[in-house]
C-alpha cells in the first residue's frame, strides 16, 4: 500500500533516451557478428537492416518531443534518413538525391512562408525559453537562453555545428537539467554559467567529449550532457 501526502511530487519515469536505444543497437551488432563467427547464421544477410535502428531513434526522439515540446526536426531527420537508406537497401528503391531537391525547396519555402505570417506573434525559440531544440545540418545554427528556470535543450549536429550560450541562463537550486545531444560528422560548443556543475555522460565513438569547466563551491545546480556522439565531438566550457 502506497501513502501519498498532499503536496508531495510523484518522481518523473524512467526515460528512454536515443543513447540507449543506440546502445542496443551496438549490443545487437555484436551478437549478429558472434552467431557468424560461431557458424550461426550470415550477418551479411541482417546487416541491411541497420537503417531501421535510425528509425526507432527518430521515432524516439519525436515521442519525447510529445511531451517535452523540444526534438521534432531532428526526430523527422533521422526517421527520414533511416527510411531512405532502408528503400535502397531493402526494396531496391533507388532515390536520387536531386530528386528529392525539389521537395525539400518546397518544405523550405512552406516554412518560410509559415515563419513569415505566423513567427512574429510567437517567442524567439532561441531566447527565454526554458526548453528548446536545435538542427545543424550542413552548416552551422546558434542559440542562446536567458531563462531563469532552465530545463534542457535537444541539440542535433549532421555535418554541422551548434553554438549554444545559456551564461545568461539560470536553474534553481536542487534542481538539475539535461541536454541530448546527437553529432554525426558533426560538433556542439555550449557555454555554461560558472556556479553551474557539469556532468558529462555522452558516449563518443570515434569522437569525443571535452569538459573544461571549472567545478563550483556548491554543486546545486548540475547541467547534465547525455547523448551519443559518432565521428563528432562536444565541448563544454564556461
Amino acid at each position: 500500500m502506497t501513502i501519498e501526502t498532499p503536496g508531495a511530487t510523484r518522481p518523473e519515469p524512467p526515460r528512454v533516451t536515443v543513447q540507449a536505444l543506440f546502445g542496443l543497437m551496438v549490443i545487437a551488432i555484436g551478437v549478429l557478428f558472434t552467431l557468424e563467427n560461431l557458424g550461426v547464421l550470415a550477418a551479411r544477410d541482417y546487416w541491411r537492416y541497420w537503417p531501421a535502428g535510425l528509425v526507432a531513434a527518430g521515432l524516439l526522439k519525436i515521442y519525447n518531443a510529445a511531451k517535452s515540446g523540444q526534438g521534432w526536426i531532428g526526430g523527422l531527420f533521422l526517421v527520414g534518413l533511416g527510411s531512405w537508406w532502408l528503400l535502397e537497401g531493402i526494396a531496391y528503391v533507388v532515390i536520387d538525391a536531386r530528386q528529392l531537391m525539389p521537395l525539400g525547396l518546397l518544405a523550405l519555402g512552406g516554412f518560410l512562408v509559415w515563419r513569415g505570417f505566423g513567427g512574429r506573434r510567437a517567442p524567439r525559440p532561441s531566447d527565454g525559453h526554458s526548453s528548446f531544440s536545435a538542427l545543424a545540418i550542413l552548416g552551422g545554427v546558434g542559440r542562446r537562453s536567458n531563462s531563469p528556470t532552465f530545463r534542457g535543450a535537444d541539440l542535433t549536429a549532421v555535418m554541422g555545428g551548434c553554438d549554444i550560450d545559456l551564461r545568461q541562463a539560470s536553474m534553481e537550486r536542487g534542481t538539475e537539467a539535461v541536454i541530448d545531444v546527437f553529432a554525426l560528422w558533426g560538433g556542439i560548443e555550449i557555454k555554461v554559467p560558472s556556479d553551474w556543475t557539469v556532468v558529462t555522460r555522452a558516449v563518443p565513438i570515434m569522437g569525443g567529449v571535452e569538459d573544461k569547466t571549472e567545478a563550483p563551491q556548491s554543486a546545486d545546480k548540475r547541467l547534465v550532457i547525455r547523448g551519443l556522439l559518432i565521428m563528432g565531438g562536444a565541448s563544454v566550457k564556461n
